[in-house]
């Protein structure tokens, strides 16, 4: 007789505890081909469940191909239905990065590149949402192009001149899944394997990672406190793009003087390559007038990058990337290649909200915010650290960088100041020159209440007192 446990206080139906556990057996072998199972009446009969369980059980296992039935004989195991079993894995997955920002629950994290999430639009983002789905026609739920609606590009291309003196004509635009596939897209279309490109340092570490993946060879050039040092430039090398963050570098905060963009673009003429600009955050400008974009100066040979997700929400993964029109086509083409188009309605949501003027005004709502969020940062650290602090790129953006000279902080250091209930973020592990930034930590504020700063600095100088 088969014998096979049936629990009737879970929730998956008889039939499917009688499917599973036969068809179990079988993979494992331990029902061999060529097995006789026991007829339906006798099978529901053992187990006290209806036939028809054990009959549409059996059905599907036929029609699977692990049972055949042989007519006045009976129902027996198919051969070739044994798969060897490996040994299956149990242990849970070590925790990603995500996992553990996740679980940090009572730490205060200081991680960067957040905005103040409580503050999304939510009452008129759900008001253009209803207005937007209720007024498409048929038409729009269906497939659309890759570069993205027409309707938020065009309206994108006038914000960009308006607040970052970026000059395109709509059909340079592809939109993008966050500013994350704006750079997958320009890997793949400017990078072949052994192609060089030319970074500051430090600079993000997954973008490096990223063109990396790519084949690519990375030349750092240092930074200071005005960004890039494009006097260092390489003039020996043949980069396919200079990659650079010139209106608020990440993570020191420069920000790129006129004198050094002519020098960049000087060279990328003479070197007769493009220039990747990524404008992640500079919306936010706390210190003196807005700085314009590099793509303004040279149209013909930058590439932009933007997104929303520093100025809305990283849930939306909404970016942008402006492109030369030489590159423009073969872009689209690698983007339909990597998910056909961004969702539709989401683009005209995003449309309505930025005509609507409610995007400019959220930006300059979230600019008084998150400065009085830095200010608070600032006199915290210093009240906490006097004379023993440095504030360095605190004029724009989500966050700055404190440098503690004399203290060297790693991964051991981070720990232990995780052990007291907060959690920082060195330069370290952004640079190429790691022993330049051993004294440096990155603090991100734009999420964090002011009474979470408090308590954040509070901690990390306790935390400091035992190192």
């Amino acid at each position: 007789m088969l014998w096979i446990p049936i629990d009737r206080s879970l929730d998956m139906p008889l039939i499917g505890q009688v499917y599973g556990q036969i068809r179990d057996r079988i993979l494992k072998g331990e029902l061999p081909s060529g097995e006789k199972l026991p007829s339906t009446r006798e099978l529901s009969g053992e187990l006290k469940v209806s036939r028809n369980v054990v009959l549409e059980a059996y059905d599907q296992l036929l029609a699977e191909g692990f049972l055949i039935s042989r007519r006045g004989a009976g129902t027996f195991v198919a051969e070739g239905a044994c798969l060897e079993q490996r040994r299956r894995v149990t242990e849970a997955m070590a925790p990603s990065v995500y996992d553990n920002l996740l679980r940090d629950e009572g730490l205060v994290n200081f991680r960067s590149g957040i905005p103040a999430l409580d503050r999304f639009p939510r009452r008129i983002w759900a008001q253009l949402s209803s207005a937007v789905w209720n007024e498409a026609s048929p038409a729009v739920l269906g497939y659309d192009t890759p570069e993205g609606r027409p309707e938020l590009r065009h309206v994108l291309a006038q914000y960009l001149l308006k607040s970052r003196g970026v000059y395109c004509h709509p059909d340079q635009l592809v939109i993008t899944s966050g500013a994350t596939q704006a750079l997958s897209l320009v890997s793949k279309l400017l990078l072949s394997p052994g192609d060089e490109v030319i970074m500051e340092d430090p600079i993000t570490c997954d973008i490096q990672a990223m063109f990396q993946a790519q084949g690519a060879t990375i030349r750092f050039v240092p930074v200071d406190e005005h960004g890039m040092q494009t006097a260092l430039l390489p003039q020996e090398s043949s980069p396919k793009f200079v990659f650079v963050t010139p209106s608020h570098q990440y993570p020191l905060g420069g920000a790129l003087p006129i004198q050094r963009r002519i020098q960049l673009i000087q060279y990328a003429r003479t070197h007769d390559c493009y220039l990747v600009e990524d404008d992640y955050d500079s919306e936010f400008r706390y210190e003196g007038p807005p700085v314009s974009s590099l793509q303004g100066l040279e149209p013909d040979r930058v590439l932009y990058i933007g997104s929303f997700s520093k100025i809305l929400s990283p849930a939306l993964r909404m970016g942008y990337l402006i492109l030369p029109m030489p590159l423009v086509e073969s872009c689209r083409r690698l983007k339909w290649y990597a998910d056909l188009h961004k969702p539709s309605m989401d683009q005209l949501i995003l449309a309505r909200f930025m005509e609507g003027g409610y995007l400019e005004r959220h930006i300059a709502k979230m600019k008084k915010l998150y400065k009085s969020r830095r200010d608070c940062l600032i006199d915290c650290l210093r009240s906490a650290f006097p004379g023993r602090v440095n504030i360095i790129g605190d004029s724009t953006g989500l966050h700055l960088v404190a440098e503690f000279p004399g203290r060297r902080f790693d991964e051991e250091a981070v720990r232990r100041i995780k052990r007291m209930g907060v959690k920082v973020y060195l330069v370290e592990e952004h640079a190429n020159d790691k022993e330049a930034q051993r004294s440096r930590l990155i603090l991100g504020y734009g999420h964090l209440p002011k009474e979470d700063i408090q308590e954040g600095i509070a901690r990390l100088s306790r935390a400091l007192l035992g190192m």
